[in-house]
């Protein structure tokens, strides 16, 4: 069964890397919609990192994980 995660890169104030997953995303999700959210996340600076807020997007990506369970054998 397949899983989608949408991860969200943006720098913070020190210059960094902050990443935002989100699991279970939805597999129609849009560029524009990607980009709103993460322009709405900036607006409103709605986190704050270690390094301080986030202040730019960098990328945003939709992670697609293929997940075979085994049964246990006894």
């Amino acid at each position: 069964m397949a899983k989608l995660k949408l991860e969200m890169t943006f720098k913070n104030e020190s210059g960094r890397s902050s990443k935002i997953s989100v699991d279970n995303a939805k597999d129609d999700l849009t560029e524009v919609e990607v980009n709103q959210a993460m322009d709405d996340i900036l607006a409103n600076n709605i986190f704050i990192t270690s390094g301080g807020d986030l202040i730019e997007k960098v990328k945003a990506e939709l992670i697609t994980t293929e997940v075979q369970e085994f049964q246990m054998i006894e």
